[in-house]
């Protein structure tokens, strides 16, 4: 026998034993898996979740008739029922008017009262208006199927001209299609700055 032959009949045994001494290492050395995980949630938050239907991170989006998109968007909602309105919380909402203008909406819970064609927006609502007015109120009604927005308590407005406060607020348009106007009342009182003006 030559010696090549002698030396493929060596490798014939030598690499099968060296590839069952390479596997046998990957399973001593492998670490063990810890079968205690636990689940990426708080205690209050399971509990929660196991006391009723909810929708984690909600999204909704539509056109009015006149062509102004809508988005809204919430951290968690939950279903009515017969007695009870659908409830969401962190509701922010984004309205692309037609015209181009954009309008902002942020509140801390909000409701859906789909018999009287109206979303109930409630706690730390802010309006933010594409010039730069910050409109903040507790509490926001407005009309599901169009741009109708009415604050029924005190209003407070910071701007580019100063600050206003006024006893309600209603957003509109005057006319079918038309811009999209604020309208404040009820002992309206504004404080000028005119350092804002100029900037």
């Amino acid at each position: 026998m030559d010696r090549y032959s002698r030396m493929v009949a060596f490798l014939k045994v030598l690499l099968p034993l060296a590839a069952l001494a390479l596997l046998s290492t990957l399973f001593l050395i492998s670490r063990g898996v810890n079968t205690e995980t636990t689940i990426p949630f708080a205690d209050h938050e399971i509990e929660e979740r196991m006391r009723g239907q909810q929708i984690t991170a909600p999204f909704f989006s539509g056109t009015t008739s006149q062509g102004d998109e809508i988005t809204v968007t919430a951290s968690i909602a939950r279903p009515g029922g017969p007695t009870s309105p659908a409830i969401a919380t962190d509701l922010v909402a984004v309205i692309s008017m037609a015209d181009g203008g954009r309008l902002s909406l942020r509140s801390d819970s909000g409701e859906v009262l789909l018999d009287s064609d109206l979303a109930r927006f409630t706690g730390n609502v802010e309006i933010t208006s594409a010039v730069g007015l910050l409109v903040t109120t507790d509490l926001l009604n407005a009309t599901i199927s169009g741009l109708e927005v009415e604050s029924p308590g005190p209003v407070q407005a910071d701007g580019p001209i100063g600050t206003l406060n006024a006893g309600t607020m209603q957003l509109q348009t005057k006319t079918q299609g038309g811009p999209l106007h604020m309208l404040f009342n009820n002992g309206v009182k504004l404080v000028y700055d005119p350092r804002n003006s100029e900037r």
